[in-house]
């Protein structure tokens, strides 16, 4: 796994530039919340996630959960630059036939391990996951990342009850802290705040964090591992359309593909 934070940055860079070329040539989308998702979703595959693309079924691997199954396209970026499938697949986002749907489709594609959408499930999933590991007496982990807006879902609040209730210290929740959702800022829609305390007090260990910098994530995610008899949230600041100068913390770019000039735009924005 790599442990250089300039080689993560250099990567997440790619996958910026993954995300906005295949939504791009797709027409449709979700990049806002991927785009802020990125180092969180780099810091995982590609620093501490245990993990074989060779072998995705491998019964010993870690398990990621990507509740806001809406950014399907940090995913699916991720996933090809850790080797699990072709990187030139990914431009078949959404096309009839690709196994890159719309949302994460586990029986469609390799390296999936939940197909997710419909918001407030995954936290639930999760749980049941670690459970598995502990009843099996096996030492992967699972990781879940919910978005902000999400968690005015009540299924999610159920499932963070439940994990601190069965103790469950092999299980990491990660909020990416964006502040936006498709109707505007979350605090106006429904504020879910204060986070931090809404989780203490349902008996979980809470960390806040920059989600954009690396050394803060992967300390939190080392944090996260040695908490015991209780499950952990990283709660990660993160700014919507990240990378992205005129996508940043615009709401409208939550579900809107770029045209073509903007492709090109942003593409130029983020390098090579």
């Amino acid at each position: 796994m790599i442990i250089d934070y300039q080689e993560l940055t250099t990567i997440a860079r790619r996958l910026r530039r993954h995300i906005i070329s295949m939504v791009g040539a797709a027409g449709s989308g979700h990049p806002g919340g991927s785009l802020s998702a990125v180092e969180i979703v780099v810091s995982l595959y590609f620093g501490v996630m245990r993990l074989d693309p060779e072998r995705p079924d491998w019964p010993q691997r870690d398990r990621f959960v990507l509740s806001k199954g809406h950014a399907a396209p940090v995913l699916y970026a991720a996933l090809a630059e850790r080797g699990y499938f072709p990187v030139e697949k990914l431009n078949t986002l959404r096309q009839l036939g690709s196994p890159l749907q719309g949302h994460p489709d586990r029986k469609a594609l390799p390296g999936v391990e939940v197909s997710t959408g419909s918001l407030g499930h995954g936290l639930t999933v999760a749980n049941g996951m670690a459970l598995a590991a502990r009843l099996d007496k096996a030492d992967y982990r699972v990781y879940v990342l919910l978005g902000d807006g999400e968690l005015q879902e009540g299924m999610g609040w159920e499932g963070a009850m439940a994990a601190a209730h069965y103790k469950l210290d092999n299980l990491t929740a990660i909020i990416d802290h964006n502040h936006l959702q498709i109707d505007g800022a979350v605090e106006e829609v429904m504020s879910p705040e204060p986070l931090a305390e809404k989780f203490r007090a349902f008996g979980w260990e809470t960390r806040t964090i920059d989600g954009h910098d690396f050394s803060q994530i992967m300390a939190a995610l080392q944090w996260a591992r040695q908490v015991q008899g209780k499950p952990a949230v990283i709660i990660a600041e993160t700014v919507k359309g990240k990378g992205v100068s005129f996508m940043e913390n615009q709401a409208g770019w939550h579900g809107k593909a770029p045209k073509a000039e903007e492709v090109e735009r942003a593409l130029a924005e983020l390098g090579d």
